[in-house]
């Protein structure tokens, strides 16, 4: 069984119907208190919103010591947009605001000469193989909203995308996954990345 956080910002539904589409089950966890860390094979963290809000909100309902507490087991735990984005130390979005901090580095504006916030279908450029890519095409399409970014590509990023700059968009470090683009829009490519998740359970 799979746990998607909910802080009131996520998009639940939308990543709850495409892990339940690719055969897992799923369960929606509103708060971190007495959650059951056992029960869990796979955890995902989602994001719409801004980043302060979304880390107060964590912190609220006592997602933060939970999530901790998850990574430590080796279970996989996968971050999605701006869920992807508070897994580092610090964002940057209207205040500077401390994240999770399981991954190194941070959170920043995109500089770029197009249109922000990033929207719409854009192509990976993959930089390590990883067993998260199965299946896939070389340089697959995925969908984007995203007017923030991990501010420089770290070791642990397996692939970018060009939007007038360079942005990370998949990152893995051990048991901790990210992705800044939605999955769970971005049709059979997404599927595909979801089911390959899944095998990491």
């Amino acid at each position: 069984m799979i746990a998607i956080i909910d802080y009131g910002a996520g998009n639940l539904k939308s990543i709850q119907k495409a892990l339940e589409f690719v055969g897992e089950e799923t369960v929606i966890l509103e708060e971190g208190k007495n959650a059951d860390l056992d029960k869990y094979a796979g955890l995902v963290l989602p994001g719409v919103g801004a980043f302060p809000g979304a880390m107060k909100r964590l912190k609220e309902n006592n997602f933060v010591d939970f999530i901790e507490k998850f990574v430590v087991t080796g279970r996989p735990f996968l971050g999605v947009c701006l869920g992807m984005q508070l897994l580092f130390e610090w964002g940057f979005e209207d205040q500077k605001t401390a994240g999770l901090s399981l991954l190194k580095g941070n959170v920043i504006k995109m500089e770029t000469d197009y249109k922000i916030p990033h929207m719409g279908w854009n192509q990976l450029e993959i930089i390590k193989n990883d067993p998260l890519f199965n299946g896939l095409p070389e340089n697959p399409h995925f969908y984007f909203v995203h007017s923030y970014q991990l501010a420089e590509v770290t070791d642990e990023v397996l692939a970018t995308v060009g939007y007038g700059t360079t942005v990370p968009a998949v990152i893995k470090k051990d048991n901790v996954i990210a992705f800044q683009f939605h999955p769970e829009k971005s049709g059979d490519n997404g599927i595909k990345l979801l089911e390959n998740f899944r095998e990491l359970l």
